[in-house]
């Protein structure tokens, strides 16, 4: 369930793209006396962060055909200088979904600054469905093959996941057949537990080709018959990115509320904030399943999301990220979770 808040009537996006321009050009008086062209990022967070991924697309076609300009391009040279996170969040919001998981990946498995974990997250907790448009948007955008990337730059056990999870087509719905499910757990147990060693290959077959359904009935089998949690198996007998892949598959499968939930609270944890993984999170989510991911927050950590963004977070990057995951409640999935008060901005 989405956590974004839309106008009652819908917008014209033609006036949008309107009101962004004079945002954008708008009159600021300093207490010297100089006057300049600044943005005025309230407005400019108020329109594009109470619009869903069509009615963006099109205020982004508005403001090209009236302006001659891309939206993406003026929002970053606006949200120069001392806006980095924010600029960041931004552009990737204002992209549609596949564009936007295209490009966090091509960061993620490219240049100096590769990260795996990214990649690995993006790949394994998308469907089969959104795996396949994404990969046709890659190679729009980027002129390569998602599987040219990730066999470039990723190795072992863990490429082979990868590449299997992008490329074999997975059944999406709710049914499994009990009996290859537990022919499955057997055959996971025998690749594990009951040998030497770790048979990688069977958990990549069992992993990239089911169903999250299929995936999360294995588990649960595997518990049943040898009293053991297939989530601990996987730590025993996998380490690095393979395993990383392995326990995403899982846990996604199982809640991938839940997941997601784990992953913002490790983002703002200690000492200082992981805005990347904080910005990734939120703006894909957002029109997803942020409702269920802020209750299992809640439920979890004893702490609303949004309270938690607010204190890790300052100035327009944080009045960005609470329109998107809202200022207050928690969607109640039990009566665990009471409501609470929104949040007052410091």
């Amino acid at each position: 369930m989405a956590s974004l808040t839309l106008p009652p009537a819908p917008p014209n996006p033609r006036q949008d793209a309107i009101d962004l321009h004079k945002a954008f050009k708008v009159v600021i008086k300093e207490a010297s006396g100089f006057q300049g062209f600044g943005c005025d990022s309230t407005a400019v967070i108020n329109i594009l962060t109470h619009r869903d991924t069509v009615q963006r697309g099109l205020i982004q076609q508005e403001y090209r055909a009236m302006y001659h300009e891309e939206l993406s391009n003026r929002i970053s040279s606006e949200l120069s200088g001392n806006h980095k996170a924010w600029k960041k969040a931004m552009l990737l919001w204002i992209l549609d979904p596949a564009g936007r998981d295209a490009t966090v990946l091509r960061e993620a498995l490219s240049g100096e600054t590769m990260d795996l974990r990214a990649a690995t997250e993006i790949i394994c907790s998308r469907t089969p469905s959104q795996l396949q448009i994404m990969k046709q948007t890659y190679f729009a955008r980027f002129g390569t093959y998602l599987e040219h990337d990730i066999g470039h730059h990723t190795s072992g056990d863990h490429q082979k996941l990868l590449l299997a999870y992008v490329g074999i087509p997975r059944y999406e719905g709710p049914e499994v057949d009990p009996t290859i499910v537990t022919h499955d757990a057997k055959d996971l147990y025998k690749a594990g537990e009951k040998r030497l060693g770790t048979d990688e290959k069977t958990f990549i077959r069992v992993f990239t080709e089911r169903s999250w359904a299929h995936v999360a009935s294995v588990a649960s089998a595997y518990h049943h018959m040898y009293d053991r949690k297939l989530e601990k198996v996987i730590k025993s007998e996998t380490s690095g990115n393979f395993e990383y892949a392995l326990l995403t598959i899982l846990r996604c499968a199982e809640n991938p509320a839940k997941y997601f939930a784990k992953v913002l609270r490790k983002s703002m944890k200690g000492l200082g904030t992981d805005d990347k993984t904080l910005i990734r999170v939120v703006v894909t989510r957002t029109e997803i399943d942020m409702q269920y991911i802020k209750a299992e927050y809640y439920k979890k950590y004893k702490k609303q999301l949004a309270e938690a963004i607010n204190s890790e977070t300052s100035g327009n990057y944080r009045t960005f990220l609470l329109s998107l995951v809202g200022h207050g409640y928690a969607l109640t999935t039990g009566h665990d979770i009471p409501l609470i008060r929104p949040l007052t901005q410091q």
